[in-house]
């Protein structure tokens, strides 16, 4: 599989696999986590996506304990995780409310934990999960800055940012802000139109897309025209409807990494078959066209 290249540290594979539900499959088991990395890594699907808050933050802690279990997979994988979200569960029952922080304290404290979680010495993607209205940009961009120099981050970006966000952040640090992980898919398309990609695409940075079936629900608040043509493009590739989903965004020369998220294994082994799917321009179009409910201009 095609590995993209965020930094001289850190390249993904082109194909992410997201542990968001993790922690919600019946079997959590280090053997049975274990089993779903190694599907990813039959196809070359190396990199995994977490993030402190995922199942109650308890989603880092079940992936460490496969990889106690299983110490030669680090070396195999690129573990990618976020920071900046609090919300009352787990390890900060305690908060009267959901909130943002990206103080330094915070940060470090948060990394330590995944750190300490995931029984691993690094991670190679940290990324600021939300942008948060309080940020102090020189503290926040200097923290990071201090994880990448310290050797426990190997790269660092950012999640759900707008350019403004994103620039704001970049503008106090010394390292690079290698990627932007956002919402895309053929049911939240605006990105294409609204600047976010654009700007990313310009500054050589590729985007990360997570949710990029809609959570599973790509097929139910579609037009009937969209579900037809997932449908018959897939009949005449011999793929999944959501192969070809997926595969609408591998088009597209912005180098867009989806994040794809299942506890099936079934479902896990097959997850490179976008990669397969091929998808002229008009194709493109008539899915996006179906997605809009419209034409374009």
């Amino acid at each position: 599989m095609e590995k993209i290249t965020l930094s001289p540290e850190v390249s993904l594979s082109r194909l992410v696999y997201g542990m968001w539900r993790l922690g919600d499959d019946a079997d959590t088991s280090p053997a049975h986590v274990q089993a779903k990395v190694e599907a990813c890594l039959a196809q070359g699907i190396t990199t995994m996506d977490q993030a402190d808050i995922y199942g109650g933050y308890t989603a880092e802690a079940i992936f460490g304990m496969a990889l106690r279990a299983a110490p030669a997979l680090r070396d195999q994988i690129e573990i990618v995780t976020k920071c900046d979200i609090v919300a009352p569960a787990g390890r900060h029952a305690a908060a009267r409310v959901k909130y943002y922080d990206t103080s330094a304290a915070h940060i470090t404290a948060s990394v330590e934990a995944s750190l300490r979680d995931m029984a691993t010495d690094r991670i190679d993607l940290l990324l600021i999960h939300r942008p948060d209205p309080l940020i102090d940009a020189q503290e926040t961009g200097a923290a990071l800055d201090g994880l990448v120099a310290s050797g426990k981050v190997l790269s660092v970006g950012v999640s759900n940012f707008r350019p403004w966000d994103f620039e704001l952040l970049q503008s106090a640090m010394k390292s690079p802000l290698v990627t932007n992980q956002i919402e895309v898919s053929l049911s939240a398309h605006t990105a294409f139109t609204n600047g976010d990609i654009a700007f990313h695409q310009r500054h050589g940075q590729p985007l990360m897309a997570w949710s990029p079936l809609a959570g599973g629900s790509l097929l139910s608040g579609a037009d009937l025209r969209l579900r037809d043509a997932l449908h018959r493009v897939g009949a005449e590739q011999g793929a999944d409807w959501s192969a070809v989903a997926v595969a609408w965004l591998l088009r597209h020369p912005a180098r867009i990494i989806p994040v794809m998220g299942t506890n099936s294994l079934d479902r896990i082994k097959k997850l490179s078959d976008a990669c397969r799917v091929e998808m002229d321009r008009q194709t493109w179009f008539e899915l996006y066209t179906h997605a809009m409910g419209h034409e374009v201009p």
